[in-house]
């Protein structure tokens, strides 16, 4: 199959197929696009033609197609368009972790009218053991479905219990190997199954060396250990070693992109979720609090420098290096968090304490200020503002020592108290560090020229 590109030709076509219910060709295309394509083509019809669009999909391929829908677009979706049992339906084909994110997006008497209604009993228990958990830990990101057999089980037992409990899994990871407590040992390669004899017991094949998290670890420790170890699924574990469930590459990656997303915005200074094609109203609110910060902050500036007024006054070639200040300041601290944040994030290997931390950052400091000043300087000399030579200079230097300061202890606070650390790479930052450099750069030259 070729690669689907979705064009507004595209949309157009189906647009007129739908509304002159050419339903032989509507069926064709759902047919030959996978569920993720069908979900892009829906995001472009309006309410009711998607619906009408969707309702021509078989149930099996069109629980795919709204489990690759994002959850606020789907939100929205299933509360225009879709009854109760229809969403039964449907949710009754996901996998659990699938359906639990469903869940999450309806009202609680919703919620549990769906639970009610599911055909599957099995799943509905599934749900409900995953519902209490938070999202963004490794019980929030399991899905149930998963092949275990047991310790005790010989190879042609084990064949036999593949088969049954692969019906409702959709892909095979591993085979997990429990014991009577269903405490997980260890896991079993498909090939070792293959190759060993028909009454060879599982405890002689299996390998006891496995990786696992617990239900209470974090996504972003998942993420990191399955990374590390280049996994495509993991088992997750309660307190107690039991095997409660399993979580795939697929769903880790989902998490991963969405926080690196929310990360993107609140570092641009965007607060909550915002989508290009949201509404005006919600794209000027989400920017509307670090601008008021920015504001706020650009008049304390204006403040600093009306307490040297008299100074500018005096020297007005002053004010040609009030924006590089406090660019410069700006650029220093974003450079500067940025890369810990990063470190932050990776948290592999060992890491270094906080005085290391400054020590170099400091080393990198001099450097950079020491460049960034004589360069500075040369320009000073060369425009014929030989008395400002000192004044800049130095004020750069100090500068790009102190918004260096600024970018390393502000995202090790952050994370320290528990927020996101990402903010500080953010309008926090560039605010913060023009202040800084406008002030430094004042006291340096009311100081030298008086």
């Amino acid at each position: 199959m070729a690669t689907f590109d979705l064009t507004k030709e595209y949309v157009n076509t189906i647009e007129e197929a739908i509304t002159s219910n050419n339903t032989e060709y509507l069926i064709s295309e759902l047919e030959e696009n996978f569920p993720a394509d069908i979900a892009s083509v829906l995001y472009e019809l309006d309410g009711e033609k998607a619906h009408q669009f969707f309702k021509l999909l078989d149930t099996e391929k069109g629980a795919e197609v709204l489990s690759n829908i994002d959850s606020d677009d789907r939100k929205k979706f299933i509360k225009e368009q879709f009854t109760v049992e229809e969403i039964a339906k449907y949710v009754n084909l996901f996998d659990s972790d699938d359906a639990v994110d469903l869940l999450n997006e309806e009202p609680i008497e919703i919620r549990e009218k769906i639970i009610a209604l599911l055909e599957n009993r099995e799943q509905a228990r599934f749900i409900l053991d995953l519902l209490h958990y938070p999202e963004d830990v490794a019980g929030g990101l399991m899905q149930k479905e998963l092949i275990k057999v047991s310790i005790n089980q010989t190879v042609s037992e084990c064949v036999e219990e593949i088969r049954q409990q692969a019906e409702k899994v959709d892909k095979v990871y591993a085979v997990y190997v429990v014991d009577s407590e269903q405490i997980l040992k260890g896991i079993v390669s498909l090939k070792q199954i293959v190759l060993a004899r028909k009454n060879t017991k599982i405890e002689n094949i299996f390998e006891d060396d496995i990786v696992f998290v617990d239900t209470t670890q974090s996504g972003d420790e998942v993420a990191q250990i399955m990374q590390k170890y280049d996994l495509e699924a993991i088992p997750v574990v309660n307190s107690l070693g039991r095997l409660l469930g399993v979580i795939t590459i697929d769903d880790v990656i989902d998490f991963i992109t969405e926080k690196a997303e929310e990360d993107i915005q609140v570092m641009a200074g965007i607060t909550g979720e915002a989508e290009e094609d949201d509404t005006v109203w919600k794209l000027a609110k989400a920017r509307i609090p670090w601008l008021v910060i920015g504001v706020f902050g650009s008049l304390l500036a204006a403040s600093v420098i009306r307490q040297f007024e008299d100074t500018l006054t005096k020297i007005s070639a002053l004010a040609m290096f009030i924006p590089i200040m406090g660019s410069t300041g700006g650029n220093v601290g974003i450079q500067t968090s940025s890369l810990i944040v990063q470190s932050l994030a990776e948290k592999s290997g060992i890491s270094l304490g906080l005085w290391e931390r400054l020590s170099k950052v400091i080393r990198v400091a001099l450097i950079n200020g020491l460049v960034v000043g004589v360069v500075t300087g040369i320009y000073v000399y060369a425009i014929g503002e030989p008395k400002l030579f000192w004044v800049v200079c130095l004020s750069l230097f100090a500068v790009v020592i102190l918004a260096s300061f600024m970018g390393t202890i502000t995202p090790l606070i952050l994370d320290k108290i528990g927020i996101n650390p990402a903010m500080a790479s953010g309008p926090f930052i560039t605010t913060a560090n023009d202040l800084i450099g406008i002030g430094t750069y004042f006291l340096i030259a009311y100081n030298l020229l008086n």
